[in-house]
């Protein structure tokens, strides 16, 4: 058996005292009654202002300013979206970089880490856990930007060469852009070394018949000698970018498609106007003597500028 008192009250501030009390394990007995005569004289004490309505009422109102205050504050900070993988991640690279990070390493997407302005979205330089990267942020208005992005995924992030640009992750917001982080190339894209520019920074014909062995490289590995077949069709002087050591490695991705996925029956003409094989208009599918021919013509360019 277990003894013990209990009170309640419904008043804000209020004191329950035990003046007395008597218990007997025993048959009750008048000797065992509870004596009141001798109890301590409890006297009300003076109300202090804690314990006041206008107190009560002051704590009141300002519990409830301070807590509207922070309300508004919490409301007004950028919300954390939940990132839940989706299927197609699971599929292929679930490597998802926070937009915290990669706002910090753009300098919230500064014009002066600008490098490069194209068809598909701004390339910005940025450091990112110690590493220069390079950030292609692409529009999300249209549902090709979304296929694009998916491309780029479902393609880069698997391939691993030393002739294509290394990807190492992605961002992606509900009503925002489409981010793609990939390693930085110290000189470039290939059409400002061959194209209008100084005559210092032309490369000479060494350096150019490196890079053409280079793209081959990368196409051949592309075509033969990963997994699956995978088209680029998009090979120009623009999506050659180089290293530190005027290597070659091929990039963007955005228009690719690998050869087992079951829309390669879409039948649009995608590509560059100029690098495209004319057959292509006739038959709409893209094959890989397609992508040749691109590089075809990237190799006139090369050549003779």
């Amino acid at each position: 058996m277990y003894v013990g008192f209990s009170g309640g009250t419904g008043r804000l501030v209020d004191i329950c005292r035990i003046l007395a009390w008597s218990f007997s394990n025993s048959i009750f007995s008048i000797g065992d009654a509870l004596l009141t005569e001798d109890l301590p004289s409890f006297v009300q004490p003076k109300v202090i202002f804690f314990t006041s309505e206008k107190f009560i009422a002051g704590v009141s109102v300002c519990v409830l300013f301070f807590t509207s205050c922070f309300i508004w504050v919490l409301s007004s900070l950028p919300t954390k979206e939940k990132e839940e993988l989706e299927g197609w991640e699971l599929e292929y690279w679930p490597h998802r970089i926070s937009y915290r990070e990669i706002c910090a390493a753009t300098r919230g997407f500064s014009e002066e880490n600008l490098i490069g302005v194209g068809t598909s979205g701004r390339v910005y330089k940025g450091v990112l856990r110690g590493v220069e990267v390079a950030i292609k942020k692409i529009p999300y208005e249209t549902q090709h930007g979304a296929k694009e992005f998916l491309a780029e995924i479902s393609s880069l992030g698997r391939l691993k060469h030393k002739n294509i640009v290394g990807f190492r992750g992605w961002c992606k917001r509900k009503r925002g852009s489409l981010m793609l982080v990939y390693d930085c190339m110290d000189n470039g894209s290939l059409d400002k070394r061959i194209f209008e520019c100084e005559e210092s920074m032309l490369l000479n014909w060494e350096e150019r018949i490196n890079v053409l062995k280079n793209v081959a490289h990368g196409i051949l590995y592309l075509h033969k000698d990963w997994e699956v077949e995978v088209l680029h069709r998009d090979i120009k002087a623009g999506n050659v970018l180089l290293d530190k050591d005027m290597n070659a490695r091929l990039g963007d991705f955005g228009l690719a498609k690998l050869h087992h996925q079951e829309h390669l029956g879409d039948t649009r003409v995608i590509g560059t106007l100029g690098y495209m094989a004319p057959e292509l208009v006739r038959i709409g599918s893209p094959l890989t003597a397609t992508d040749v021919y691109s590089f075809g013509i990237l190799v006139l360019e090369v050549v003779c500028g």
